[in-house]
């Protein structure tokens, strides 16, 4: 699977896990030249608490595209040390 933003291929990986329809990266997948930081959160009722990166790339920011779980709950543990993505980014095989 690639995770492609502003045409560019921003993780890759043929290890991925999907839950609610999102593909979980590997969170070494995620090239971190693209990854900037942000202190976003939300919390899911089953999940835990997510954190949140940006991507800039090509000099396009792409605010709060990238969330992980650092430490889901019981429920949610396989995608623990993974990042899912969102606003844009194309997730394809």
């Amino acid at each position: 699977m690639k995770a492609i933003w502003n045409g560019v291929v921003v993780a890759e990986s043929d290890d991925t896990v999907v839950v609610e329809g999102n593909h979980y990266f590997p969170a070494a997948a995620l090239k971190q030249e693209y990854v900037v930081g942000s202190n976003h959160r939300t919390m899911c009722s089953w999940k835990g608490e997510a954190s949140y990166h940006s991507l800039l790339v090509n000099g396009d920011l792409n605010p709060d595209a990238v969330w992980t779980y650092a430490d889901p709950k019981e429920a949610a543990a396989q995608i623990k040390g993974r990042v899912a993505f969102w606003k844009g980014v194309k997730v394809v095989a």
